[in-house]
């Protein structure tokens, strides 16, 4: 009985073997560099911070996120090797999961939360488990593991700061993937970093 004569195995095997940090059967390893893929993310990013902009009520939080600053440099940018840019891109990416999740709480919490905005954090959250799982297949999680990169101690670390909306948190989410997460793949595509 092979693969193509079981499809519920294949099923099985493509859902367990990403979180173990294996490439999926059948998934094309660098799905990441096809710019449609990034630009779905984009999409979406932007259109939950078009639905947030005009709500004030069940927008707030009560109470600080922290989220990564996604200002770039792009001569400091360019000039970095691409471990501290994976770097970078890695724990803006652990951070913003972080506010988001953080985010979904406070929404679960609060009295009357929009349908829309639970849509809204509940794809987010979705959309960065998948964004981690699609930079894994790009190998860009080799340069966290201790010995493999070089430039640890020069790697400035992530700035941050607080934030007290959705419509904020959202902002950041949507410009860290158009900015930093963006050009991070690029050259990781372009270069054939693995």
């Amino acid at each position: 009985m092979g693969v193509r004569e079981c499809p519920a195995l294949l099923l099985l095997l493509s859902l367990l073997l990403p979180p173990l940090g294996l490439p999926a059967l059948g998934a094309p390893p660098r799905l990441i560099c096809d710019s449609r893929v990034l630009e779905r993310y984009i999409l979406e990013a932007r259109e939950a911070e078009n639905v947030t902009m005009g709500c004030a009520e069940g927008c707030s939080f009560g109470e600080n996120v922290t989220v990564p600053d996604t200002k770039v440099n792009f001569y400091s940018w360019k000039r970095m090797e691409v471990e501290q840019q994976a770097v970078e891109v890695w724990q803006g990416l652990a951070l913003l999961s972080e506010a988001i999740l953080q985010g979904q709480a406070l929404l679960a919490n609060s009295s009357q939360p929009s349908e829309t905005l639970r849509l809204h954090v509940d794809k987010a959250v979705s959309s960065l488990r998948s964004l981690t799982s699609l930079l894994r297949a790009l190998g860009a999680q080799v340069w966290l593991c201790p010995g493999t990169l070089r430039h640890a101690a020069s790697a400035a670390p992530l700035r941050t700061f607080a934030v007290d909306t959705l419509c904020k948190l959202f902002r950041i989410y949507s410009n860290f993937l158009r900015g930093k997460l963006k050009l991070y793949t690029g050259e990781a595509c372009r270069r054939g970093d693995r």
